[in-house]
This record gives C-alpha cells, structure tokens and sequence, in this order.
C-alpha cells in the first residue's frame, strides 16, 4: 500500500490511522485484537491512542487502551511493523489538562509502560494547558526526544495562536517543533479547520491526522432519523449535531457519489478527505472486522474532481 509522508516526522504512514478510542470502551481486548490485526493484515500501520482513553467508560481509569494496544504489541511481536502515537495533557484525575514538565515526564514512562515499547513513535499534546508556558511544554518534548523516548511531536486541540505561538517558540530556540496537528475535521464539521488550521499546516508542512473523520459514526449513514440514536453509545449526540437540513443533503450526496463509485457512504467521506492536499492520514474507529474492511476501501477509492465538487457543494458553509 502506497505510504504518506507523516509532515517532516521522517515516518511514513499509511492512509488510514486506527482510532484507539474504542479500545476498552466498546471493544473489549479480545476483539480489539482482531481489530488491529485485521487492520495491519489490510495494510495500515498507523494506530492513534492517548492516556486518558478510555477513561470516560464506567469502571475506568485511564490507560485501558494503550494497556490493550500494549499487550497485542508483546503477543504479535511486531513492534517495527507500527506506527505508534498516543497523547498526553488531558485530565486522569488531577482536575484539569497538565502540559507541564514534571506531569509529562511521569505520563511518558506511563504511557511506555502500558504500551510495553521503547519509545513512542508520535507524541501529543492532547489538550491546551494554559496555565504552562509553551516553551515549558516543548523544551519537555526536546528532551524526551534526546533521550530517545519520544520520535516526534504533534498538536491536537491547541488554539490557532498557541499553535502559532509554539511553532515560533521552536525556531526561536531551536527546538523540535509540532510537526503534526490532529484537530477535528470531516465532512460535516469543515469550516473550523479549513479557516484557522489548514492555511498554518501548509505553511509549515505539518502532517494533519483528523479526528472524528465520520462525525462520530454521522457520516456512515446508520443515523437519518431520531429513531436511530438507539443504534449506538453515540446515537444522541449525533442525532443533536449532525441531524438537521445540511446533514441530510449530505448523506444525499454520499448515497449518491457511493453509488456511482460502488461503495459505502463511509468509504466516499474518507476518500473525500484523502482527496484534500493537507490531509495524510484519517483517524476513524472500527468495532467489528467487517467495519475495518469496510473503511479499507476507502483508500483505493480515488474520487475525481466532479465527485469531490457534488460533496463540496452539499457540504458547503457560510462564507466558504
């Protein structure tokens, strides 16, 4: 399968990345280990994690998903076959996020411990701490990475001027800088990372990993009616966000471009993702072998610019 460039990472991922949300949550771990080897036997190398997955989950603490991910690693031994990236800064307990030095030189070895590996191929910070000054953050990372632990940085839900403000930092100083951004970005929810986020990541070719590449599960077409919020853990907020006239013309038009190409309507909106210059690799979640098959076919579904237009179109926002 032909590999993307990860921004200026030097890693090369395939064009799906595994979202390890589910991971303890609605896949326990037998199944998620036919999830990941259904997903690397297809071709993909890329699994996306963070520390707090998938902690929100009754019972739950934190970790059980790289503890999942962790222990699949040991029994398959195929550590060189992957691509590891997980995050560090949301809230496991202490009562808030925490991009601090001290806090992330605990979560690393945390977080290798659960994942039973060396050194983390892609590491993030998954939420804003504003009360920690950016160069506290990153002059952190400089030294994970020195010591080996850490390959590459990335950003997730950092504000357009804090990511701005830490991209300068690391020139100024010398530092390795964010080379990757995981912000939300699909069909439906555009006009954020198109208007604030994009125009940075092409400057600086920075590797963009969206999340929520299906609008929670939206973008499949299992949910077209209030009725069909019980479908799912995530049905009501689907239903709430996603249900409405502009949802609807787009579902129209992926039923439609997903006939003409022979496929599934979620498919069509990850090749319309893969089909965006910025975009290297969508963060989507499978619970079940068939759904891996299913989102497989999505990268060998190259839509031509009529398709890319008529999903452009339904999916238009104001001002775009």
């Amino acid at each position: 399968m032909e590999k993307r460039k990860l921004g200026t990472t030097g890693l090369d991922v395939a064009p799906w990345a595994f979202g390890g949300n589910v991971f303890g949550w609605t896949a326990d771990e037998k199944t998620s280990f036919s999830l990941l080897d259904a997903f690397v036997g297809a071709g993909f190398n890329l699994i996306d994690t963070a520390d707090s997955y998938s902690r929100w989950a009754p019972g739950n603490k934190g970790g059980e998903s790289e503890t999942i991910i962790g222990r699949w690693l040991k029994q398959r031994g195929n550590r060189d076959k992957v691509i590891i990236a997980t995050k560090v800064g949301s809230d496991m307990g202490q009562g808030k996020k925490d991009l601090s030095a001290p806090y992330i030189r605990q979560a690393v070895e945390d977080s290798l411990r659960r994942l039973q590996i060396g050194y983390i191929d892609l590491y993030q910070s998954h939420w804003d701490d504003l009360t920690t000054p950016v160069g506290e953050t990153l002059e952190c990372y400089a030294q994970l990475i020195r010591e080996g632990k850490v390959r590459a940085i990335g950003a997730s839900n950092l504000a357009p001027d804090r990511l701005e403000e830490s991209l300068r930092y690391s020139k100024e100083h010398g530092l390795p800088a964010y080379q990757t951004l995981q912000p939300e970005y699909n069909l439906y929810n555009r006009e954020k990372y198109e208007r604030d986020y994009e125009p940075i990541c092409q400057r600086e070719g920075m590797g963009v990993l969206n999340y929520y590449a299906l609008a929670s599960g939206f973008l499949t077409g299992k949910y077209r009616t209030e009725a069909d919020a019980a479908k799912s853990a995530r049905g009501g907020g689907v239903v709430k966000s996603y249900l409405n006239e502009r949802g609807l013309r787009i579902l129209a038009a992926l039923d439609s471009v997903a006939t003409q190409y022979g496929t599934n309507p979620a498919a069509i909106a990850l090749a319309w993702l893969l089909a965006r210059p910025s975009i290297t690799a969508p963060i989507a979640s499978a619970t079940s072998t068939q759904q891996v098959e299913e989102l497989a076919k999505a990268v060998q579904t190259g839509l031509d610019k009529e398709a890319v237009d008529t999903l452009n179109r339904a999916s238009a926002y104001s001002g775009a």
